[in-house]
């Protein structure tokens, strides 16, 4: 899983069309992938540190493409 987040990361980066959607979506599945297997704490300490970043590189994608995201509240 950590490949695939990463390289939907690269594809954000590189502007991508549908690259934040597809991180969106690699994340999701990292987390799911996490709570389904075998649990490690060397997993759940990249998910919690990949996780704000991809959501970061998300939110900072949407407001350069003028897309409004679901508010968190």
């Amino acid at each position: 899983m950590k490949d695939e987040v990463y390289r939907h990361m690269f594809r954000l980066e590189a502007h991508r069309p549908g690259a934040a959607l597809d991180l969106a979506v690699a994340l999701l599945r990292a987390f799911l992938a996490y709570d389904s297997g075998r649990k490690t704490g060397v997993d759940r300490q990249w998910l919690r540190e990949i996780a704000p970043i991809c959501l970061s590189m998300i939110e900072a994608t949407a407001q350069a493409d003028g897309s409004a995201l679901p508010d968190d509240s």
